[in-house]
């Protein structure tokens, strides 16, 4: 016990003292558009808006990516509590432009204060949650702490640790276990978290699966899908979906070696951030690339080589158009991309070794034949090659990846059920 409060002690006056260098970084971000300037206000636990009446559900996620993947989870909760509210906090603007176009009924969103003391007091002071969902591993101590001292119950949904950080916390044993105990539940995404939670003290670990594949498919405007396809004009259609910084080359280095057998192929690059664009364009052009920009509305030519989806929220378009995907982040020590948005959507998908991020799924995924690893451009543009020419190997590729995405639902069921317990109780 003495030793947990001389570590929230130190904490909470660590918080205080970093504030203003917190207010500078903050105003950093503004300027490069990742914070929303009319907004400030929240990431220090004001609030901008009134709290509702009645009983609100808490559910936290660092940014798009775990807020898409509990969306199904959302909804169930809101169709199964009709009069409760929600709150969701993330930290980036691409999450909450996402909350917002949803339309959520009876939803608010509000950026997660910064870890401190006085932030994270104003803000549970004003918000009261009766029950907490935490998305994945963001696991901020003040927030945590402080919530457990008001005995809002909390779940830990989706739980995920790498093993890169599983051994940063090794190194703070009596934090991480305190983080962990502030979770009545965990519910892990994989056995391999399961384990590697277990081993920094957490209890109570369900390995229920992993809850992204319950996630929904991606939205797509049939119209416009139908437009994109007309303006390619039956070409082959390969797509790198996001990507990131020193990939683009890469993937145009593939291009051209597969366009070596396939002169009609066009390839597709959807940047993991949009603000790239411009940047992406200049270069592969200064290669040679006859380069399309969607953003500027480029129409795509009999002569255009790549087409720059340097746009947001439209994946489900390009999922859908394309025989066969390439997952970014994957060709550089990033750790790559989830695959099960594209599996959903009937297309072969293709990853580099570098996996990391999703390194579960993706082992399911190669265990059943379902998404093939490359090592390089050059095993790529050789997998693409092959793929384009064998409907047979592409169909069956794709087939097995929505098999197994349908066989490995339900996670969501089990989360929600405990949930509506505690919502429940929280009542009485």
């Amino acid at each position: 016990m003495a030793g947990a409060t001389l570590i929230r002690t130190a904490y909470a006056t660590l918080g205080v003292a970093i504030t203003p260098a917190l207010k500078l970084w903050l105003k950093r971000r503004v300027a490069r558009g990742k914070e929303d300037a009319t907004r400030q206000r929240e990431r220090f636990g004001f609030a901008s808006h009134p709290r509702p009446s009645g009983t609100i559900v808490w559910l936290h996620g660092a940014s798009v990516g775990e807020v898409q993947s509990v969306l199904t989870l959302v909804r169930a909760l809101l169709a199964a509590h009709p009069t409760i509210h929600l709150l969701i906090t993330t930290g980036t603007v691409t999450s909450a432009a996402l909350v917002a176009q949803q339309n959520l009924p009876r939803t608010t969103h509000q950026f997660v204060p910064v870890d401190t003391f006085p932030a994270v007091r104003r803000f549970l002071a004003h918000w009261q949650p009766n029950v907490a969902l935490w998305v994945e591993s963001e696991f901020w101590p003040q927030l945590l702490w402080q919530a457990q001292e008001q005995q809002i119950p909390m779940l830990l949904v989706n739980a995920r640790i790498s093993q890169h950080t599983h051994e940063n916390w090794k190194a703070w044993p009596n934090t991480i276990r305190s983080v962990l105990h502030s979770f009545c539940s965990i519910y892990a995404g994989s056995s391999d978290d399961a384990a590697r939670l277990k081993t920094l003290g957490a209890t109570n670990i369900h390995d229920v699966g992993n809850i992204k594949f319950d996630a929904e498919v991606l939205p797509c405007d049939d119209a416009m899908l139908q437009q994109f396809m007309q303006q390619c004009q039956g070409r082959r259609l390969f797509l790198a979906a996001s990507t990131h910084a020193n990939e683009e080359q890469l993937i145009s280095h593939a291009h051209r070696n597969a366009a070596q057998q396939f002169s009609n192929l066009l390839t597709i690059i959807v940047p993991r951030h949009a603000a790239r664009g411009a940047s992406i364009a200049s270069d592969l052009r200064a290669h040679g690339h006859i380069v399309a920009q969607r953003s500027s509305g480029e129409p795509i030519t009999k002569k255009t080589t790549i087409y720059l989806a340097d746009t947001m929220g439209e994946l489900g378009l390009f999922y859908r158009a394309a025989e066969i995907v390439f997952m970014g982040g994957s060709l550089i020590a990033h750790g790559g991309q989830n695959p099960l948005e594209a599996a959903r959507l009937n297309t072969a998908i293709l990853t580099g070794p570098h996996i990391h991020n999703f390194a579960a799924i993706i082992a399911g995924f190669v265990a059943a034949s379902a998404l093939r690893i490359v090592a390089d451009s050059t095993s790529l543009a050789r997998e693409v090659t092959a793929l384009l020419g064998d409907d047979t190997a592409r169909s069956t590729l794709a087939k097995n990846a929505r098999t197994v995405v349908e066989q490995s639902r339900g996670a969501s069921s089990i989360i929600l059920q405990h949930a509506s317990e505690l919502i429940a109780r929280s009542g009485q």
